[in-house]
């Protein structure tokens, strides 16, 4: 009996284990590998295999960015990170843009998944109406998804005032951009 239950908890030890080093898995408070507290600076040794594209641009006509690209080791981009703090290598991640379809939460949502996905698996806690998108909140994920107004009814596409429901959105709507917001 002694050595059934050790392997119950090696097991169950185990599965966590591997399941929160999943370098694309999408909880609460990870994306991958990445925390609400990891710093800047330490992206380096956190994507030591991949490629890591720091934007220190600003020009006359847009703001100074310090969006930070995260390729893979083919070139694929993975992710785009904004610092909390910009231009502050001591800052930690404030948004983060999932690029590549491997990211997905625990209940497989990802870039590739339709609206229909959404509604399944997850309660969504508010829609705003942007002047070119849906733009769909997941709070317990701090999560937050844009449909194109293309993907809309065409009564919803060029107003800004009504509110958009869940049920006015169709099912094969597909994501424009998933966006984690710590």
């Amino acid at each position: 009996m002694k050595k059934l239950s050790f392997t119950i908890v090696l097991a169950v030890l185990a599965m966590s284990c591997g399941r929160d080093s999943d370098p694309f898995l999408i909880i609460n408070n990870r994306v991958g590998q990445l925390t609400k507290e990891i710093k800047i600076n330490q992206l380096d040794s956190i994507f030591k295999g991949d490629s890591i594209v720091r934007n220190t641009s600003s020009t006359k006509f847009l703001s100074a960015t310090s969006d930070i690209e995260i390729y893979d080791k083919e070139g694929a981009p993975l992710l785009i990170l904004e610092p909390v703090q910009q231009f502050d290598s001591t800052s930690t991640v404030g948004y983060i843009q999932i690029l590549d379809s491997r990211y997905q939460t625990d209940k497989g949502l990802s870039i590739k998944s339709t609206f229909g996905d959404v509604v399944e698996k997850y309660t969504i806690s508010r829609i705003e109406n942007t002047l070119n998108s849906a733009v769909v909140f997941i709070d317990e994920l701090n999560l937050y998804l844009t449909i194109d107004k293309k993907e809309l009814p065409s009564s919803l596409r060029y107003d800004t005032d009504s509110r958009i429901t869940a049920s006015q959105i169709p099912d094969n709507a597909k994501i424009k951009y998933f966006m984690i917001s710590w």
